[in-house]
């Protein structure tokens, strides 16, 4: 899998490509590729054959879809990129959440 450089998937992966196990007959067609980015979706992830595998939400926390199963390839002690990063990113939103803000009148 071809992975975009700049996207939370490359920074998640730490690289430009990755093997993913695709079992999956389903798929986004082509022709909503450029509908889909311009209503805010991030095309981050595409299959040796150019088909679309991961999409993210850059206005969001944490949002990224994939036609793949990442925990299919991961293990208590070596996450699959994508749970490692949804993990870390729970921690950081739930710490800033119960950090005390300013008291209401």
């Amino acid at each position: 899998m071809k992975i975009i450089p700049g996207t939370r998937a490359a920074t998640l992966y730490g690289a430009e490509t990755a093997l993913e196990d695709y079992r999956c007959n389903y798929g986004v067609n082509p022709a909503y590729h450029e509908a889909l980015e311009h209503d805010g979706l991030r095309l981050s992830g595409f299959g040796e054959n150019g088909e679309l595998r991961v999409v993210e939400l850059p206005t969001h926390p944490f949002f990224i879809a994939t036609l793949f199963l990442p925990q299919m390839r991961s293990t208590p002690r070596r996450p699959h990129p994508i749970l490692a990063g949804f993990a870390a990113a729970l921690a950081t939103r739930t710490a800033t959440q119960s950090e005390p803000g300013p008291q209401a009148p």
